[in-house]
C-alpha cells in the first residue's frame, strides 16, 4: 500500500513518531541502530582507553619510586600506553564516523519528509504560510538537525562515557575516593538540566528571528521590482536591519546563558577537592604516590565533558528548537486527501455547483449561495468586478480550495469523492499569472504530460500560436527560461502555458483571464486557438474581453460573492444592470 500524504501518494516509506520533536528525531534515529552501536562503542572504547593512561602512569611512577626500577615492566607500561592509545584513535574514528553518518542520513530524511509533506499540503495552507519562514526550516533548521548529531548528541555521548570512567576506576585505590566524581557526577546533571530548561526558550527564540528574517528577505527579493519602482530601497533595508538586530540579540540571550555555565567552576571545585582528599588519604598511609597521580588522571578525564558540553548542549538544543518549528510545519492540518480508493473515471465534463459558500481562514466569506449546472461541452464566461470570487469559484472544481458549505460536483460525483489525483489530471487550470520553472521550454510545455513526444509538444505549441517565437529563438525548444519565465514577454508565457493545457488534453478547461497580456495582433489567433480547445469540452473563462465573453453558451455576472446574474449575452444586456455596467466600461 503507498502511503498518504495529505493531497497526493507516493510508495511505502517508513513513518515517523510526530508526537513531539524529541520522538520524531529519536524514531529517524533508530532506523540506524547499527550507526548508533558503533557511536556507542566507540564512545565507551574510547574514554575507557583514555582511562589507561593515567592509570599506567600511577603504576610506573610507582616502579620508579622503588630503589631498583624494574625497566622491563616500564616498557610494558609504555608499550601498553602506545597500543591502547592506537586503538583508542581507531575507536574514536569509527564514533565520529557512525555519528557523522547518523547526522547526513537523519538530515536527508527528514528533508524529504518536510518536502513530501509540503507538496501535499493544500492552496490555504501555502497561502497564509509564509514561503520565506517555510524555506528558513528546510534548509536552516534542518541543518541544525543535522549538527545535532554531529558535533552535538556525538560529543555528548562521548563526553558522558568520560564521567563514568572516573566513578568505576576511582574505588580501587580507595572506596572513599569516589566521593569527588559521584559530587561532579550529580551536580554536572543537575546544572545541565537547569542550564537546558534556560536555554530551550532563548533556542526556539533564535530560530524563530531567523525566519522572520528569512521572511521579509524572500518577500523583498520575489517583490524587488515593485520594491525598486516605488523607491522603497531604504525602507526594505530598515526593515531588514530590524530584523537582523531581532535574530542578534536572541543570539546574544542565548551566548548570556552559555557564559553562566556552572560546570566550569564545579570542575575546579572537584579536582582540587579530590586531590586535597587523595593527598589527606596519602598522609595516612590508606594510598602511595602512584595511586594520587592515576586518581588525579581520572579526575582531569572530567574536564572533556565539561569543556564539550557547553556548545554541545547548546546545540543540541537548537537541534529539537529547529525539530520544533520542522514538525510544527509537517502537522499542520490540511483538510484535502488523496482519497486514494475514490471516483476515478474518464470525464464527461458536467459540472455543478449546489448552493456553494467558502470562506478563507482569516477573512470573511468569500462567495456564498452559488448553484450553476453546467452540461458537458459548454463554455461559461464568468464576469464580476475585481474580488467579486471568480477565481475563488473555479479552482473549487478541482479541489484547490474546498467548499465551506455546499458541494461540487463534476459528472455527478461529489469532488470530494473523487480519486484527487484522477479529478486533477482532467482539469487544466490557466491563470493571468503564469509560473514557469527554470527550464527549457519543452520540458515546461510537457510539465503536465512528461512523457510526450517532440511531436506532440510542438503540435500543442502550435495550437497555442507559441512555435514561431519558439523557433526564433537561438535553442529553439530547449531554451532555458530564467527563473518564473522572467525572460519571456507576458503574452509569451500565457502561450506557453496555452500549450501545456493543450498538450495535457483536459477534459474540463479554466481559463482565468489568461490572454489579458497578449496583444491585439495575437488575440485573433489566440482567440481561434481557444474556441478550437473548447470543443469537446467543458470550457470556463474568466475575462473581460468581449470577444470571448459573446461566444459563451452561459455567463455568470457575480458581484460580492454572489451571482448577480445569469444567461446569454443578448439576455444580460436586455435584463442586468450589472452586466451592461461591465459591458459598458469594457
Amino acid at each position: 500500500m503507498p502511503t498518504t500524504y495529505a493531497e497526493f501518494s507516493l510508495p511505502k516509506r517508513r513513518s515517523s513518531d510526530r508526537r513531539g520533536p524529541v520522538r520524531w528525531i529519536l524514531s529517524h534515529t533508530l532506523r540506524y541502530w547499527y550507526l548508533n552501536v558503533m557511536m556507542i562503542i566507540g564512545a565507551a572504547g574510547n574514554a575507557a582507553l583514555a582511562s589507561v593512561v593515567p592509570i599506567y602512569v600511577g603504576k610506573a611512577l610507582d616502579l620508579i619510586s622503588l630503589d631498583e626500577a624494574d625497566m622491563r615492566a616500564l616498557l610494558q607500561i609504555s608499550l601498553v600506553i602506545a597500543i591502547t592509545q592506537v586503538v583508542r584513535g581507531v575507536l574514536q574514528l569509527g564514533r565520529n564516523f557512525g555519528a557523522e553518518l547518523i547526522a547526513q542520513n537523519v538530515e536527508r530524511d527528514i528533508r524529504d519528509e518536510l518536502y513530501v509533506s509540503l507538496l501535499g499540503k493544500s492552496m490555504t495552507f501555502h497561502n497564509l504560510q509564509p514561503v520565506g519562514d517555510t524555506m528558513a526550516r528546510a534548509t536552516n533548521d534542518v541543518r541544525e538537525i543535522n549538527f545535532m548529531f554531529s558535533p552535538g548528541i556525538n560529543l555528548v555521548v562521548g563526553s558522558a562515557n568520560f564521567m563514568i570512567m572516573p566513578l568505576i576506576f576511582s574505588p580501587q585505590y580507595h572506596p572513599a575516593l569516589i566521593i569527588a566524581p559521584l559530587f561532579f557526577t550529580i551536580t554536572y546533571l543537575l546544572s545541565v538540566w537547569q542550564y537546558l530548561h534556560e536555554l530551550s526558550p532563548v533556542s526556539d527564540g533564535v530560530r524563530q528571528a531567523f525566519g522572520r528574517l528569512n521572511t521579509r528577505l524572500a518577500e523583498a527579493l520575489d517583490g524587488i521590482e515593485t520594491v525598486k519602482g516605488m523607491s522603497q530601497e531604504r525602507q526594505e533595508i530598515d526593515f531588514f536591519r530590524d530584523n537582523a538586530w531581532s535574530f542578534r540579540n536572541n543570539f546574544v540571550r542565548q551566548g548570556d546563558v552559555e557564559a553562566r555555565f556552572i560546570p566550569y567552576l564545579l570542575m575546579g571545585l572537584t579536582q582540587a577537592g579530590g586531590l586535597f582528599h587523595a593527598i589527606w588519604l596519602y598522609q595516612q598511609g590508606a594510598i602511595n604516590l602512584g595511586d594520587i597521580v592515576a586518581y588525579f588522571g581520572l579526575l582531569l578525564l572530567l574536564g572533556f565533558p565539561t569543556f564539550v558540553s557547553l556548545f554541545a548542549y547548546s546545540q543540541v538544543s537548537m537541534g529539537v528548537a529547529g525539530a520544533r518549528r520542522i514538525l510544527e510545519l509537517i502537522n499542520r492540518e490540511s483538510d484535502l486527501d488523496q482519497n486514494e480508493r475514490g471516483y476515478a473515471d474518464r470525464m464527461r465534463g458536467q459540472v455543478e455547483f449546489r448552493d456553494v459558500s467558502f470562506a478563507y481562514e482569516t477573512s470573511e466569506t468569500a462567495i456564498e449561495g452559488i448553484s450553476i449546472k453546467v452540461e458537458p461541452g459548454q463554455t461559461i464566461a464568468i464576469v464580476g468586478q475585481t474580488g467579486s470570487g471568480k477565481t475563488t469559484l473555479v479552482k473549487m472544481i478541482n479541489r484547490t480550495y474546498d467548499v465551506s458549505q455546499g458541494q461540487v460536483f463534476v459528472d455527478g460525483v461529489d469532488v470530494r469523492d473523487w480519486n484527487l489525483e484522477d479529478l486533477r489530471q482532467q482539469i487544466s487550470i490557466i491563470e493571468q499569472d503564469i509560473f514557469l520553472f527554470s527550464r527549457g521550454i519543452a520540458e515546461n510545455i510537457a510539465f503536465g504530460k512528461p512523457e510526450a513526444t517532440r511531436d506532440e509538444i510542438e503540435a500543442a505549441a502550435k495550437a497555442a500560436q507559441a512555435h514561431d517565437f519558439i523557433a526564433s529563438f537561438k535553442d529553439g525548444y530547449e531554451t532555458v527560461m530564467g527563473e518564473r519565465g522572467v525572460t519571456l514577454s507576458g503574452g509569451q508565457r500565457q502561450r506557453l502555458a496555452l500549450a501545456r493545457a493543450f498538450l495535457t488534453d483536459p477534459r474540463i478547461l479554466v481559463l482565468d483571464d489568461s490572454t489579458s497580456a497578449i496583444d491585439s495582433a495575437t488575440e485573433d489567433k489566440i482567440q481561434r486557438a481557444i474556441y478550437a480547445a473548447a470543443e469537446g469540452r467543458t470550457t470556463f473563462i474568466i475575462t473581460h474581453r468581449l470577444s470571448q465573453i459573446r461566444w459563451a453558451d452561459l455567463i455568470v455576472v457575480m458581484r460580492n460573492g454572489h451571482i448577480a446574474a445569469i444567461g446569454n449575452h443578448e439576455e444580460l444586456l436586455s435584463t442586468s444592470e450589472a452586466y451592461r455596467l461591465i459591458f459598458k466600461e469594457t
